[in-house]
């Protein structure tokens, strides 16, 4: 009955579709309505979840899509005219990502928890900022990891307290901010796909350059960052590599060791 509520809330019936890219973990699509409107449609186990991740966007000022409506597995959004980057949209992304990672929280973590398709992802609150990365982003990975690939990893996790702030600024994140989840437009930029949680913010950062270098337009954009950065970029990258390894297989085991190497474990 989704569709049909999906319909009603928005007062007109969807008359055509077509897949739109990416679609890894979902399925996506952008969408005709019988009153001449277009929208983006996205079927998952989790697009309530994501519904309230997109409206908490909106909330600190950033720009995400408008959530329209939501039922069961289908979650009805604005489409948003998407250009391809530009520097001045990499400009855009770095202001709305520093507008996201100004909005607090009170706790790490997220008052639900989440996935990347059938992964589950632990979003509970921890008392500080190294337990949580380390309880809720690496030591679930562990019991799936070879033997050698799964001490280091515990390695790592046992010292973070020395490698991580206590208590950093507990920033909204988007959570899984790589370059396809940044939706480029003339001059702007939109947040998309999001995996929301409060946290430190250079985890949107190290997510951002795990797979490319961001324009340095975005780095003008989004301003100053913390001393010692590039020292916990490694480990704050080790979650994402370590979510494809498991999702995508093992081609993803040498980018989890470079990573190791690059923390010192």
């Amino acid at each position: 009955m989704s569709r049909e509520a999906i319909e009603a809330a928005l007062g007109a019936s969807i008359t055509g579709s077509r897949a739109l890219h990416g679609g890894d973990l979902s399925e996506v699509a952008l969408a005709s309505l019988s009153n001449g409107r277009q929208i983006v449609l996205k079927r998952g186990a989790l697009v309530a979840a994501e519904a309230r991740m997109l409206r908490a966007i909106t909330t600190a000022g950033a720009r995400a899509p408008r959530v329209l409506a939501q039922s069961g597995d289908l979650l009805a959004m604005e489409a948003l005219p998407e250009t391809g980057a530009s520097p001045a949209g990499w400009h855009a992304l770095g202001r709305e990502l520093r507008t996201l990672h100004g909005a607090p929280g009170e706790t790490y973590g997220w008052p639900e928890p989440y996935g990347f398709g059938a992964l589950p992802l632990d979003n509970a609150p921890r008392p500080d900022w190294p337990s949580f990365w380390a309880e809720a982003r690496l030591l679930p990975f562990v019991p799936h990891l070879p033997a050698a690939l799964a001490a280091r990893v515990e390695t790592l996790a046992a010292r973070l307290p020395d490698l991580l702030p206590k208590s950093p600024p507990k920033a909204l994140l988007h959570g899984d901010l790589w370059t396809g989840n940044a939706l480029f437009m003339e001059g702007d930029a939109a947040l998309i796909d999001p995996a929301c949680y409060y946290g430190h913010a250079e985890v949107d950062l190290a997510l951002l350059e795990l797979f490319g270098a961001p324009h340095a337009a975005f780095w003008q954009s989004y301003r100053e960052t913390e001393p010692g950065r590039k020292a916990r970029r490694p480990i704050y990258q080790l979650f994402p590599a370590l979510v494809h390894l498991r999702l995508f297989g093992g081609s993803y085991a040498g980018m989890v060791r470079g990573l190791l190497d690059q923390a010192g474990c």
